[in-house]
C-alpha cells in the first residue's frame, strides 16, 4: 500500500473518519470534535485503527523502550493540553485507550466499566492528537493498515 488514496473503501471510510476527529482535536474545534466522534464512533474498525496508530506514536516516540512513566506522561499531557478546551475530558477513558493500544486492557476484568463508544472515540482523537504534534496523520493511518493486514493474512494461516 503507498497511500491512504489506494485503500479499500471501507478502510477510506476508516481513514477519513479517524483524519477528521483527529484534525478537530489538533485544530481544538470542540464541536467539530463532537460530530467527529460520533461519525467515529459509529464507524466499526475506527477503535482498532486508532489504537494502532497510538501504539506507532508511543514506540516511535519511546525508541529506547516504553514503561510506566512514559505511559504516565502520555497520559497527563493528552489530558493537560484537552482540558484547557474540551469539556469533561476523562483520564480513565485516556488510560484505557493507551492500555488498549499497548494490548494490556482486559474490558472483561475492568473494575470500572469502560466508557461508550463514542466517549472513546472522542478520547481515541484528544490522545492521538496530543501524541501526533505537528506530525501529519496520514503515515500513520497507513502504516495502521498495513500492520492490522498483515495481522489477518497472519491470522487466516
Amino acid at each position: 500500500m503507498t497511500g491512504l488514496r489506494d485503500l479499500p473503501t471501507t478502510a477510506r471510510a476508516i481513514a477519513g473518519a479517524a483524519a477528521t476527529a483527529v484534525d478537530a482535536a489538533v485544530r481544538r474545534d470542540a464541536d467539530a470534535l463532537e460530530a467527529a466522534a460520533a461519525t467515529l464512533a459509529a464507524t466499526e474498525g475506527s477503535g482498532l485503527v486508532l489504537g494502532s496508530v497510538v501504539r506507532l506514536l508511543l514506540e516511535e516516540d519511546n525508541s529506547d523502550g516504553l514503561g510506566a512513566d512514559e505511559v504516565r506522561a502520555a497520559l497527563v499531557d493528552c489530558v493537560t493540553q484537552a482540558s484547557t478546551w474540551a469539556a469533561d475530558v476523562d483520564p480513565h477513558a485516556v488510560l484505557v485507550l493507551l492500555a488498549s493500544a499497548l494490548g494490556v486492557h482486559d474490558p472483561d476484568n475492568a473494575e470500572v466499566p469502560d466508557p461508550s463508544p463514542r466517549e472513546l472515540a472522542r478520547h481515541g482523537a484528544l490522545l492521538t492528537a496530543s501524541l501526533l504534534g505537528p506530525r501529519p496523520i496520514d503515515r500513520y493511518l497507513t502504516t495502521a493498515f498495513t500492520e492490522i493486514r498483515r495481522h489477518e493474512l497472519h491470522d487466516d494461516h
